[in-house]
C-alpha cells in the first residue's frame, strides 16, 4: 500500500526518483496521487505538474495524524498509484527529535520506506550506511534503496554487489546526468511554472524510470490505499456542506508572484460554498467585482517587486477593500500590503501602503510556529492555539525612527488600526507578538494548513457574510 521514499539528507534525489515514479505512471494512462511530508509548497508543485493531481501536504506537526491518515486513505485511494516524498533525512524531525520527520510519517501509516542514496564516491562504505538507516528503527520496513548518481555500470555492480553482502534490494541506480539537475531558488526547488520544456522533462524522466528503476518491484510498492472517506467532508461535517447557503465567491491571487497554496483551502471554500475566482495582481487585474473577500498566498514577491509596484489598477483595489472586505493575507501575500518591498537586488518599490512596515532581505526564518491567539480577530478568536510554518528570508522595519513594530501593534485601534495576531513560539524562538489583525484582516508571516482546524474555514465564511463587515462599508 503506497511507500514512502526517503534518504539519508536532502539533496540526494528523493524528488528526481519521486518524478520519474510519477511521469512514469502517467505515461502509462495509470494515475497516481503525490503526497509530501512536510509543510513544503515547491516540491508539491513539481509532483502536481508531473501527476496532474493536486500533491497533498502529510504533516503530522501541522494538521494531526487524524488528517494525515484520512488524507492519506481518502485522496489515495481515488488513484490507481500512490507515493510519499519526504522531508530531509528520513529521521530529522525538530530540533534533533523525529517529530513532524518522515519516519514518523512512515510509522503512522506503517508504510514501507525506499532510500534513495547518493552513491557517488561510495563503495564499500555503503553497506554501513544503509545498514544504519535500516536497522536504526525496528519498526520501519526498509524495502530496498535506489541509487543516484551512478557513475557507471562498473560503480553499479559493485555497488549492487555491496547491498547484496547485507541482503538490501537494489531497486535502480540513477545515472549521474546534468540534465536530470532540477533548478533551485533562495527557498529551494524553483517553482513548478519556472520549468522549460515540461513535456521534455516529463518525456525524459519516464524513460529514465523505464531505464533504470525495478518497475515490476515500483509497481506493487505504489498500490494505492483501498479504503473509501471523504478527508473533507470528514473534515468539515456533512451537515455544514449539504445545508443550502448563499454562495460567497472568494479572489485568490494565484501568479507567478503568488502561489503557494495547499489545495484544501480550495476544497474547503468550494465545500462550504465560497467558488475560488482566481486573480493575477502581477497582471494588474482589478478583483473581481462578484468576490466577497480576498485570499493573499505566498509566493516570491519579492522576485517581482518593481513590477507590482507598477500594477496601480491591482494596488488601488486593495487600498479600496482595505477596512471594508475580508482580507487573508500570509508570508509574501502580506508583504503587498505594507510600505516598500525590497527585490532581490536590495532595490525598493512601493505596495499598497497599508500597513507601517517596510520589508528588506534579512535572516532565513523557517520552522514550527505555536500560536495563541491574543484577541478576537478574522479567523482566530482570543485563546486559540494552533499551529503553522514560517519560511521567509525577508523582515520587517518599522515606518519611521521612532517607530517599533510591537509599539504599533499595541495601539488603540479602530477598523484600520492593526494590533497584533498572536503570540508566536518555536524551537530556539523566543515567543514574541506576530502578524497584523482586526475585524476585516488577517495578516501574518505564518501559513496556516486550513484542514488543521475546520474553525478556520467556517470562521472566514462568516466573516464574509453581509452583517460581519464594519458598517463604514458599501459592501
Amino acid at each position: 500500500m503506497a511507500c514512502v521514499i526517503a534518504a539519508p539528507a536532502s539533496g540526494t534525489g528523493k524528488t528526481l526518483l519521486s518524478l520519474t515514479l510519477t511521469a512514469w505512471a502517467r505515461s502509462r494512462d495509470l494515475s497516481l496521487q503525490p503526497f509530501k511530508v512536510g509543510p513544503d509548497y515547491l516540491d508539491p508543485q513539481q509532483l502536481t505538474v508531473a501527476s496532474g493531481r493536486p500533491c497533498r501536504n502529510l504533516d503530522l506537526l501541522l494538521c494531526g495524524p487524524d488528517w494525515v491518515r484520512n488524507s492519506f486513505h481518502g485522496f489515495g485511494a481515488a488513484a490507481d498509484l500512490a507515493l510519499v516524498e519526504g522531508v530531509m533525512g528520513l529521521f530529522d524531525g525538530v530540533g534533533t527529535s523525529q517529530q513532524g520527520s518522515t519516519a514518523a510519517v512512515a510509522r503512522h501509516l506503517q508504510l514501507p520506506v525506499v532510500l534513495v542514496v547518493d552513491a557517488s564516491g561510495q563503495a564499500g562504505s555503503l553497506a554501513a550506511l544503509v545498514k544504519g538507516f535500516r536497522d536504526h528503527d525496528p519498526q520501519l520496513t526498509l524495502a530496498g534503496v535506489v541509487l543516484n548518481r551512478v557513475n557507471s555500470n562498473r560503480h553499479k555492480e559493485l555497488l549492487k554487489e555491496v547491498l547484496n553482502s547485507i541482503e538490501v534490494k537494489v531497486l535502480g541506480c540513477l545515472p549521474r546526468d546534468p540534465e536530470l539537475n532540477l533548478p533551485s531558488r533562495h527557498l529551494g526547488l524553483a517553482p513548478a511554472h519556472e520549468l522549460e520544456r515540461l513535456e521534455a522533462r516529463l518525456q525524459a524522466w519516464s524513460a529514465i524510470a523505464e531505464t533504470h528503476l525495478d518497475l515490476t518491484s515500483f509497481k506493487t510498492l505504489l498500490r494505492a490505499p483501498t479504503r473509501v472517506i471523504d478527508p473533507i467532508h470528514d473534515l468539515l461535517g456533512e451537515k455544514s456542506i449539504q445545508s443550502p447557503q448563499p454562495l460567497r465567491p472568494v479572489a485568490v491571487a494565484q501568479d507567478d508572484a503568488f502561489h503557494f497554496r495547499y489545495p484544501e483551502t480550495k476544497d474547503c471554500l468550494e465545500a462550504l460554498g465560497m467558488p475560488v475566482l482566481p486573480w493575477k495582481p502581477l497582471e494588474d487585474e482589478p478583483l473581481p467585482a462578484q468576490a466577497k473577500g480576498v485570499i493573499l498566498p505566498g509566493g516570491f514577491p519579492e522576485q517581482y517587486a518593481a513590477s507590482l509596484s507598477q500594477c496601480d489598477r491591482s494596488m488601488a483595489d486593495l487600498r479600496a477593500w482595505y477596512g471594508r472586505r475580508p482580507i487573508y493575507a500570509e508570508c509574501g501575500g502580506m508583504l503587498l500590503l505594507g510600505q516598500t518591498l525590497t527585490d532581490l537586488e536590495g532595490q525598493a518599490h512601493p505596495m499598497t501602503g497599508l500597513l507601517p512596515f517596510h520589508a528588506k532581505k534579512g535572516s532565513l526564518q523557517v520552522g514550527y510556529r505555536s500560536l495563541d491567539g491574543t484577541e478576537d480577530s478574522l479567523v482566530v478568536r482570543k485563546g486559540d492555539r494552533l499551529m503553522g510554518h514560517e519560511f521567509h528570508r525577508w523582515e520587517l522595519h518599522p515606518t519611521g525612527p521612532n517607530d517599533v513594530l510591537s509599539n504599533l501593534l499595541d495601539r488603540p485601534h479602530k477598523i484600520n488600526k492593526p494590533r497584533s495576531l498572536w503570540q508566536v513560539q518555536g524551537w530556539r524562538v523566543q515567543q514574541h507578538k506576530e502578524g497584523w489583525s482586526h475585524q476585516t484582516l488577517h495578516a501574518s508571516w505564518v501559513h496556516l494548513h486550513w484542514a488543521s482546524c475546520s474553525m478556520i474555514s467556517r470562521r472566514w465564511r462568516a466573516a464574509l457574510e453581509p452583517q460581519s463587515i464594519p458598517a463604514t462599508s458599501d459592501f
